[in-house]
């Protein structure tokens, strides 16, 4: 290749000298797509945010219901990451309490879980009620979609507080307009395949039907969450 003349060396200096000051916004438009697409494959981030049910009481953790749902929904296409928030005997008293520091900012979805130790321990329908109020509107206050699940006391506490706290669950859901799981346990048969020998807490395959049942409800927020980022 002959060497440069003056003049063309001159026209290089013109050309470089003219387009200097365009150079961090071209090298800023070229990195865009990149970072645009990063962010769009961010997977969508859940909570479970419950107690001794959804924490996997004595179930491997592979097993628990964090863990069968995000395999659930990866296996339907959703890219997508479940965080384990839930602690074994908590009421909805110690839920709303290790609300915040529990759900980090990085959460788009919680699923609540709560209230089936309220009703064991026949504490008052009205506090569960408060409390579970609170923790959904505090959810919502931070931007985070809630599917609430539904718990239903033993019929042993008698009438009226086996409908007053059944019904918690559905009103809260309409008052705020949130998802709502009628009863986190429901279809669950009771056998020694689906229910641990306590008479409580599922099973690795209860926790299927879980996971299960839920997914429909949840697929909706998840694909609703997924197309807001544009």
């Amino acid at each position: 290749m002959p060497p440069q003349t003056s003049r063309g060396r001159l026209q290089v200096i013109r050309f470089v000298t003219l387009f200097r000051p365009f150079a961090p916004l071209c090298l800023a438009l070229s990195l865009l797509p990149a970072a645009t697409g990063a962010a769009r494959a961010e997977p969508v981030v859940i909570a479970a945010f419950g107690d001794s049910l959804s924490a996997g009481y004595q179930l491997p953790a592979e097993d628990a219901f964090y863990a069968q749902l995000e395999r659930a929904l990866a296996a339907r296409g959703h890219d997508v990451r479940v965080i384990d928030a839930s602690v074994s005997g908590d009421t909805t008293g110690a839920g709303r309490a290790r609300l915040d520091w529990s759900i980090g900012d990085e959460v788009e979805i919680a699923i609540v879980e709560l209230g089936a130790n309220d009703a064991l321990r026949g504490l008052p329908v009205e506090a569960a009620r408060d409390n579970l109020d609170a923790i959904i509107a505090r959810l919502k206050e931070r931007g985070i979609k809630v599917l609430l699940a539904g718990m239903k006391a033993p019929r042993n506490m008698g009438e009226d507080y086996a409908s007053g706290f059944d019904a918690i669950y559905p009103e809260l859901a309409q008052k705020y307009d949130v998802a709502l799981y009628p009863y986190f346990l429901a279809g669950i048969p009771v056998s020694a395949d689906t229910v641990l020998p306590d008479g409580m807490h599922p099973t690795a395959k209860g926790v299927a039907i879980i996971v299960e049942g839920i997914l429909p409800g949840l697929v909706k927020i998840v694909e609703e969450v997924a197309a807001s980022r544009g």
